[in-house]
């Protein structure tokens, strides 16, 4: 069951309870006025006949139900209001393991390739798309160089060119 619907549940639960427990306080509070009214303040001194003390015996269990009443109302709008910022937790916190596998099988990807191709690879991976006349400067690699690389990297099926123009543009082909 979604725990809005549920949360709604116990919300109208609860506040059918408060009616009745109100009700029920009402009527014990009305039937012991009368003896009351005919004691006043001069109670007879035995507690099992004082209708002061009656009343307050007769209401413990009534207050307990108040609070029991006060937590499930509690419940009910906790769940039909915060619910949603745990599933909102529950999905950051999906994203960033989703972002830190990536970053893991990236990482042991760069293992199998040496320096100069790591470099080509996360200077592609920083900006996909890159032109190779872009990544030569930042991978700081001459030309001809920049191309046996590529090239290889382009037979392990890590990157693809395209046609650019004059140049070529450089994508990732691996989904990390």
């Amino acid at each position: 069951m979604d725990n809005k619907k549920l949360g709604l549940i116990l919300i109208g639960f609860s506040i059918l309870l408060f009616a009745l427990l109100g009700f029920t306080r009402m009527s014990v509070y009305n039937a012991y006025q009368s003896q009351i009214d005919f004691y006043g303040e001069s109670c007879p001194s035995d507690p099992q006949v004082c209708p002061h003390q009656l009343r307050s015996r007769a209401m413990v269990p009534i207050n307990t139900g108040f609070a029991i009443v006060f937590g499930i109302l509690s419940l009910g709008f906790y769940l039909l209001f915060f619910e949603k910022s745990q599933r909102e937790i529950i999905s950051a916190l999906e994203k960033q393991k989703h972002i830190q596998v990536g970053e893991e099988r990236f990482n042991i990807l760069l293992k199998g390739l040496d320096k100069d191709e790591q470099n080509v690879i996360k200077a592609i991976k920083e900006q996909d798309g890159i032109t190779q006349q872009t990544l030569r400067l930042r991978a700081n690699l001459h030309k001809s160089k920049l191309s046996i690389i590529l090239d290889g990297l382009e037979k392990k099926g890590l990157i693809a060119r395209k046609e650019k123009g004059k140049t070529k543009q450089v994508f990732l082909k691996i989904n990390i």
